[in-house]
Formats: structure tokens, C-alpha cells, sequence
């Protein structure tokens, strides 16, 4: 597996894990629909957490969340909307990006909310 690949899957389960100590409930992981794949949708009480998840080994070319494409934003709010309806969820839903930037054998977790509206 590549290196980047590698980091990409540490990435998604310290977001994971992150979320669990933040008292939220895993609902799903790499959810695909179409062309878009939703990492982490999990829920704290009535709010459906939509989390897209970003790792990168240095913030030498931006930081991880300047790498969310527009495209990317529409197909992921398309695959969640067909999430919700297939499931018959009843819930507030929120775009946000945990960002992780590897610091030699630790990584720095940022959890940026409503991330999707300052796009």
C-alpha cells in the first residue's frame, strides 16, 4: 500500500477514535454512493455528523482542509441526502472536516464544524 494511502487510513481511525472519546456514535464508515465516498457519518444526540477527514504528513503546500474540492462537497452532500432518506433519519445534519497534520510520531486533530459553509 502507499505511503499516502497508509496515512490516509491512520488518519480516519484517530478521527474515529477522536470521535468516540467526544461522545459520538459511529452511524457509518466509507459510505458510497455514486461517486462519492462519505468517511465517518456518526451522530451525537440529534445531530447527524457528516465528516470528511483529511491527513496530510506536513502543512508545507496548505493545510489539509484547503484540499476539499467543491465537486467533492456537492457529490458528498448528494450521497448523504440519499443516506438520510434511505435510513428515514429524522435528524439536523452538519459537514464538518477533521483535519490531522502528521508532527514526526504524533498527529495534531482539529475538528472544524459546519466546515462546509465556509466553502
Amino acid at each position: 500500500m502507499a505511503n499516502h494511502n497508509e496515512l490516509g487510513k491512520k488518519g480516519e481511525q484517530l478521527a474515529v477514535n477522536f470521535l468516540l472519546k467526544n461522545d459520538y456514535k459511529i452511524v457509518a464508515q466509507n459510505y458510497i454512493y455514486q461517486k462519492a465516498e462519505v468517511d465517518i457519518i456518526a451522530q451525537k444526540a440529534d445531530v447527524l455528523a457528516v465528516v470528511e477527514v483529511k491527513t496530510r504528513s506536513s502543512i508545507d503546500f496548505g493545510n489539509p482542509q484547503d484540499f476539499l474540492k467543491q465537486k467533492q462537497i456537492q457529490r458528498i452532500i448528494k450521497a448523504v441526502d440519499v443516506f438520510i432518506m434511505t435510513n428515514n433519519l429524522d435528524v439536523e445534519v452538519r459537514f464538518d472536516i477533521i483535519a490531522i497534520v502528521k508532527k514526526g510520531e504524533d498527529y495534531s486533530i482539529e475538528h472544524l464544524k459546519n466546515a462546509f459553509y465556509h466553502f
